[in-house]
């Protein structure tokens, strides 16, 4: 019999990157070939969701982020796992639940890929980013971040 904690947790994050003129970072998977993405990751067992989107950060672009510059947007997604990536689940998971936030960087960050997730990267206004990813819930995320980055530059710390 396997243990469950041999499993991946269906609850995740996802971490869209931008700058203060809103250019949004892109990173393109190893596996499968040629999908456009933000930042993703699933929880690991201890883990806060905040600490999981600080980690994927630091894996997936070598920024290690201070957590109050970290965005949590109080918003989940719940969608079906992609058969090819089923089996990280224990047998009866189908969906994940996943969590988003955002962070804006600065302008000219220097960015170092995790070679066996990602291997290019591109930075894409909105519309444009939005476009080219192929997760519908990284899509919307896309599209809403100008609401709120906007707001969250507006509310008081």
């Amino acid at each position: 019999m396997t243990d469950t904690a041999d499993f991946k947790q269906p609850v995740s994050v996802l971490v869209v990157l931008h700058t203060a003129a809103l250019q949004i970072l892109l990173l393109r998977r190893v596996s499968p070939a040629g999908f456009w993405q933000s930042v993703t990751g699933s929880l690991e067992r201890g883990e806060t969701l905040g600490q999981t989107a600080l980690r994927e950060i630091r894996e997936e672009t070598g920024i290690a982020a201070p957590p109050d510059r970290l965005l949590n947007w109080h918003r989940c997604n719940r969608f079906e796992i992609r058969a090819e990536w089923r089996k990280r689940y224990a047998p009866d998971v189908t969906h994940n639940v996943e969590h988003v936030f955002s962070l804006c960087i600065p302008e000219g960050q220097s960015i170092v890929l995790a070679p066996d997730e990602h291997d290019a990267l591109l930075w894409l206004p909105p519309e444009a980013a939005a476009a080219k990813v192929f997760s519908w819930t990284n899509r919307d995320a896309i599209l809403e971040l100008p609401g709120h980055y906007l707001r969250s530059r507006a509310s008081p710390a």
